[in-house]
């Protein structure tokens, strides 16, 4: 039904939904967790703050599964290159997210303040760690990452862990964490009441602007200081993969000129800051509900000049530019992608009606007489 270069260009785009989906569903339980110890001044409203998230945090942390599942079935050679060679960030991120369940289970076991406010930290770290080093790693992606192919395909990482912690990557994880924390406070404000409902909309009100200058400045980075590689000769776009079938030049048109040569992509970052800005007007006022889908809107705008701004190239390579990966020669096999597509065309479909259903049935303010009311179900 498709050919090789249609269900290759499918799966780009369905693999995009998916990180944008975990974006915007993991970023607002992220900025939940991470603004706990802050945003409850006792232990009845820290309660009140887990529960506004307590019934649907593993179902969106299964987007990050999905995720990695279908890189590895999609782009295997994306994920050996980076789950090989970033294999201590990625365990720090997994460590992270240990906390979350374990702290959501047994946070609330015990009254002794000490205990509580034990987990309390440990949700905060969970919370903050995980977009810290995944900002870090999307900074990485746009600059390059130090690894190369041997003549059988076979990825060697040359750089280091710390080597990795360079300011530009630093600055997009700072941006990740304030990204989340805006989120989630704009979360909370919608399904909050009260003191909490108030110190929300305050948090969202001082995190605008902070968010909106070191996107700014990222965006600025990016187009003035970091070099974009760029294919000069490759392989037809239906062809077997094979990643050293190309000619690249490390130096090529530059982002700003990508933009320029295909000039819808400039509706990306449009809605990356209209979205941002107009949730953090929206969100200082009296909004709830528009306030959320504006910034849903802005992650997705982010997520999409990302990409857009990567693309064709999946992984770029600092050290040997012809080892980087496009979505054209890094894929599986044709059967494997049209394989994949019709499961996937069945089975997304009833995901999302499922998580629909569970949202709509769980809907509504959390206060502190839901809490007290229901003291033995909820965290």
């Amino acid at each position: 039904m498709f050919d090789y270069e249609t269900i290759r260009l499918i799966w780009w785009l369905f693999i995009g939904v998916v990180a944008i989906a975990f974006a915007v569903t993991e970023g607002f339980d992220f900025g939940v967790s991470a603004l706990l110890p802050f945003i409850g001044k006792t232990d009845l409203e820290r309660r009140v703050v887990i529960n506004t998230v307590g019934a649907t945090w593993e179902g969106n942390q299964v987007w990050l599964v999905l995720l990695g599942g279908a890189v590895f079935a999609i782009w295997p050679a994306v994920y050996a290159t980076l789950f090989s060679g970033l294999y201590v960030a990625m365990l720090l991120v997994l460590f992270a997210l240990f906390f979350r369940p374990a702290g959501f289970d047994y946070r609330s076991k015990i009254e002794d303040p000490r205990w509580r406010n034990t987990w309390d930290w440990c949700l905060f770290l969970g919370g903050a760690l995980p977009p810290i080093l995944l900002g870090v790693l999307v900074g990485n992606l746009l600059l390059g990452l130090p690894f190369h192919l041997d003549q059988d395909l076979r990825p060697f990482y040359d750089g280091s862990f710390f080597a990795l912690l360079n300011p530009f990557a630093l600055l997009c994880g700072f941006a990740g964490l304030l990204l989340t924390l805006f989120h989630g406070a704009l979360f909370l404000k919608w399904r909050s009441e009260g003191a909490i409902h108030q110190r929300a909309t305050a948090i969202v009100a001082a995190l605008g602007p902070l968010l909106l200058t070191a996107l700014v400045v990222i965006t600025a980075w990016v187009f003035l200081a970091i070099d974009r590689p760029e294919i000069t000769q490759m392989a037809a776009a239906d062809a077997p993969s094979n990643p050293m079938n190309k000619t690249v030049i490390a130096r090529g048109a530059g982002w700003l000129q990508h933009f320029k040569t295909h000039a819808w992509m400039w509706l990306a970052p449009a809605a990356g800051f209209g979205g941002i800005f107009s949730a953090w007007k929206l969100g200082a006022g009296a909004t709830r509900k528009a306030a959320f889908w504006a910034s849903a809107l802005g992650i997705a705008g982010i997520g999409l000049t990302v990409g857009f701004g990567l693309f064709p190239f999946l992984l770029i390579s600092k050290t040997d530019p012809r080892s980087s990966l496009t979505l054209w020669d890094a894929s599986s096999s044709h059967t494997t992608l049209l394989l994949a597509f019709w499961i996937t065309v069945v089975f997304l479909p009833i995901v999302l009606l499922y998580t629909r259903f569970v949202y709509r049935v769980i809907w509504g303010s959390v206060t502190e007489q839901t809490v007290l009311q229901d003291s033995h179900t909820l965290y």
